[in-house]
């Protein structure tokens, strides 16, 4: 069954317009920030570039002081739940 697609939300942070498609409660897919691609909430880091720290070894604890706060460790771990569950979606689709 396939899921329905989220609606556009539409705010205002720091005086900008600022649109999104929620992915999860930290991770959105803004159509005018960085190409759409996933990011977290009201900044311009891509989730791959945290996925890719982590496949490299850095640790959740330096990824959040390296992005000093921006992206708070409950974000990241939304980011390996959502992307577990994909996997897990991709190989269940795979195998049908």
């Amino acid at each position: 069954m396939a899921k329905t697609p989220k609606k556009l939300v539409q705010e205002v942070v720091g005086g900008e317009p600022y649109e999104y498609y929620p992915l999860g409660k930290y991770i959105v897919a803004a159509p005018g920030i960085c190409g759409g691609r996933p990011t977290f909430k009201y900044t311009r880091v891509e989730v791959q570039v945290v996925l890719d720290l982590i496949a490299s070894g850095e640790s959740l604890e330096q990824l959040v002081e390296n992005f000093q706060g921006r992206v708070p460790l409950k974000a990241i771990e939304e980011t390996l739940r959502l992307a577990a569950s994909l996997l897990k979606r991709e190989a269940e689709a795979a195998a049908a």
